[in-house]
């Protein structure tokens, strides 16, 4: 699966990449047909501190999935943001 990811307002080191990587590509052991992952990481209102955002569309040949979060830590949204679009797939292929 080719993964791409942005960051706005920031630029991320190669720790929080990797993980990011990683986590998107554990998709893969719930649905083979996923082809692209676009993830954009954003900080909103630097004054919060609940203010870091990770938004993941996922391209697949049964349609397109989306989720965003928001949390304290770009690790943590990512995860919350995984689970999501993971629950979005496993419900798809259900059907």
């Amino acid at each position: 699966m080719k993964i791409e990811i942005q960051s706005i307002h920031f630029t991320p080191d190669g720790e929080l990449l990797d993980f990011v990587n990683k986590k998107v590509n554990k998709l893969l052991s719930v649905d083979d047909n996923l082809m692209k992952a676009d993830v954009f990481l954003k900080i909103e209102k630097a004054e919060s501190p609940i203010n870091k955002i990770a938004e993941i569309r996922v391209h697949s040949s049964n349609g397109e999935y989306f989720a965003k979060k928001q949390c304290h830590s770009f690790e943590e949204s990512t995860n919350l943001t995984v689970q999501a679009i993971r629950k979005q797939v496993l419900k798809s292929k259900g059907k």
